[in-house]
């Protein structure tokens, strides 16, 4: 979860490098390994939730292990200027926005399939489109409108009344793509920052404001904890591991292969998630629900070829002006 939906930015809102395609093998590589890696955290996540693990020290281990995991292999060759931000105070609002969706995404997960909750994730960088004219200030366009529309009527189609999916389940997946599409806006806003710094900041934020709540959310969740046998406390640790592990091949994919020719390949994580739940619990979508994650997917592709093509024709056009000039 990033979680990126995890990951599921369009190029108009990813924070990472832009460099040509060099190696876009190697980068599309990484992008699904990456998908795997988040859609294993997530199912490790719902598993130790229903063990017992209470949601807010689930939380709690995820982002701890996560900032230790980055620390001890990002400042030994980076050096402590990598912990330098040239935004703190957007750094914090990512980070608190990447908080907020990993639990209400983590409470949503204790509702509902593992599946439908990540299609319903995908409605967040449409959401980000949509609203780019005014949290954004980029011109409004009705492409990005219409593209949003189609993506709500595809989670309306996966929630709707005989789908079977709790009530509680579908307003907190909701809520979860609300949360990521604030985190996308917020990345946009550091992205002069390396990607580095925005991991660490990220996994700071929520380990030191989940570490300051201990005293509150640790006495009560003591006797499940001490239930816990061997296997699901490594899978409970696993989830800071699979969290930052996640993210590294993100930048690592981004750094390799530019975000237009990776941008059709984050909706594979729809894939990963419905194998990993199959595997966990035996679910499988059926046909109306793969419907609904079809019409998600594909104006989330559409719009992002478009938006592609338009920044290809102002780069040209800005090319011309300079050469005339």
């Amino acid at each position: 979860m990033h979680r990126a939906v995890a990951g599921a930015v369009p190029a108009a809102t990813t924070s990472a490098p832009r460099p040509p395609a060099t190696r876009p093998v190697i980068g599309i590589t990484l992008l699904i390994l990456s998908a795997w890696t988040l859609s294993c955290l997530d199912a490790s996540g719902k598993w130790v939730m229903g063990a017992g693990v209470p949601l807010w020290v689930l939380c709690w281990v995820r982002y701890l292990v996560h900032l230790v995991l980055v620390l001890g292999l990002v400042l030994p060759s980076r050096g402590v200027k990598i912990l330098r931000a040239t935004r703190p105070k957007e750094q914090l609002v990512r980070g608190g926005a990447m908080l907020c969706a990993t639990v209400v995404f983590f409470k949503a997960l204790s509702y509902m399939p593992q599946a439908e909750a990540t299609a319903i994730n995908f409605l967040a960088p449409l959401l980000v489109l949509a609203l780019a004219p005014w949290v954004l200030k980029e011109p409004p366009r009705m492409s990005r409108w219409v593209a949003a529309a189609v993506g709500f009527g595809g989670v309306l189609i996966i929630i709707r009344p005989d789908s079977g999916l709790p009530f509680m389940g579908v307003v907190f997946g909701l809520l979860t793509a609300c949360c990521f599409a604030a985190q996308f806006i917020a990345t946009r806003r550091v992205a002069g920052d390396d990607p580095y710094t925005s991991l660490i900041w990220s996994g700071a934020v929520g380990a030191i404001a989940l570490t300051l709540m201990l005293p509150f959310i640790l006495p009560p969740a003591l006797p499940a904890l001490r239930e816990l046998s061997t296997a699901n406390w490594i899978l409970l640790i696993s989830t800071g591991f699979t969290g930052a592990l996640g993210h590294l091949l993100q930048i690592g994919a981004y750094r390799n292969a530019p975000a237009s020719m990776l941008a059709p390949f984050v909706y594979l994580q729809i894939v990963s998630a419905t194998t990993v739940g199959w595997l966990f619990w035996g679910h499988f979508p059926d046909a109306l629900t793969w419907l609904g994650i079809a019409i998600i997917c594909a104006s989330g592709i559409v719009i992002g070829l478009i938006e592609w093509r338009r920044s290809q024709k102002t780069t040209a056009a800005l090319a011309r002006e300079a050469k005339n000039a």
